[in-house]
């Protein structure tokens, strides 16, 4: 049986680093709002537990993003497919990413991808040409980290 799974990143601002890559992906950003709400009314979490984000309460440090045909959770917003979670950690990012994100263009659409992404906050670092064998832009999302539009 298959095991399921989600890509978490580390983070210094969850909520925004989210925003990125919803919009960057085309997918949407998880709403906890409902069960924020319920365990704050429970007493279970407290509200230095909490962020307001994008007009929706929501777990302070964390934010995740999910496909949109995926199945969810509608209480919690939890996707059960693919997703990724942002959680924000103390430390800055010091050295190359060991795993990255690749976004893929439609056919001769990369110019197009690499401009969009740029939009929403991406940096073009570096342009690979392998001849035949391919041709991508090295980026960065807003945080610095590396990713592949291809």
């Amino acid at each position: 049986m298959a095991l399921s799974w989600k890509l978490v990143i580390d983070s210094a601002n969850a909520a925004t680093l989210a925003d990125f890559w919803a919009a960057a992906l085309e997918y949407e950003v998880e709403d906890p709002s409902r069960l924020v709400g319920q365990l704050l009314a429970a007493g279970h979490i407290g509200p230095e537990a909490v962020l307001e984000h994008g007009g929706r309460q929501t777990f302070r440090g964390y934010a995740a993003v999910r496909h949109p045909e995926d199945p969810y959770d509608e209480t919690s917003g939890v996707g059960h497919g693919r997703r990724l979670l942002f959680q924000d950690v103390p430390e800055g990012k010091t050295v190359k990413n060991r795993l990255h994100i690749d976004i893929h263009s439609g056919p001769g659409g990369l110019e197009q991808l690499a401009a969009r992404l740029e939009g929403l906050g991406a940096t073009r670092v570096q342009e690979i040409d392998k001849g035949p064998a391919g041709h991508w832009w090295v980026m960065q999302d807003p945080e610095g980290n590396e990713f592949c539009a291809t």
